[in-house]
């Protein structure tokens, strides 16, 4: 069987931090039944296939890129340059490439296929999501210690209600993606 990596991100509709991208090689350690879409994990679950993967698979890499760097080139861009960092940062060259979703990086001499919702059906995209979620999570968490009025700890730089009333009231951080409309939707509240 070819050498597989998968690849998802986390953080790309957020309005502060930034975008983080993983590459994930799954060895057989892995337990299959772990693994699924991030997003509809609990916190806990995502915790404990978090720990099995990183503990299981030496075959991880994660490209990270900077709000700076989103509003610098857009967030297409970064989201494309997180993912090709973190495949090229990974110590196993693999022969196909799966990305969630249906943009990829140029990456001239690796075999790459695009596929929609991969975190819901192939285990390596779903290890990359969960992987990539908490290590993103983890940063926000770090930067609400900075940012306490914000509550990045609660909805990870995502615009939920809270966070557009924090941005309302204190103005934008400097975490915050300034080139994402950061008060178009106030009219949806």
């Amino acid at each position: 069987m070819a050498v597989q990596a998968g690849v998802d991100e986390a953080g790309r509709g957020a309005l502060a931090g930034p975008v983080v991208a993983v590459a994930v090689i799954l060895t057989p350690e892995i337990p299959i039944d772990l693994l699924h879409d991030s997003k509809k994990m609990t916190e806990a679950q995502r915790e404990e296939a978090y720990s099995c993967i990183l503990k299981n698979s030496p075959y991880i890499s994660v490209g990270i890129l900077s709000h700076r760097m989103i509003d610098k080139i857009n967030i297409l861009q970064a989201t494309l340059m997180a993912m090709k960092r973190a495949v090229l940062g990974l110590s196993l060259m693999p022969e196909i490439v799966l990305i969630d979703g249906n943009r990829a990086p140029l990456m001239p001499g690796y075999t790459i296929q695009t596929i929609v919702k991969g975190d819901e059906t192939v285990p390596a995209i779903s290890a990359a999501s969960i992987v990539a979620k908490v290590t993103r999570d983890r940063i926000m968490s770090k930067l609400h210690t900075k940012f306490p009025q914000y509550n990045f700890d609660q909805h990870k730089g995502y615009g939920t209600q809270g966070h557009y009333d924090q941005l309302f009231k204190w103005g934008t951080s400097n975490v915050h993606r300034l080139s994402f409309n950061l008060t178009r939707q106030e009219s949806l509240f």
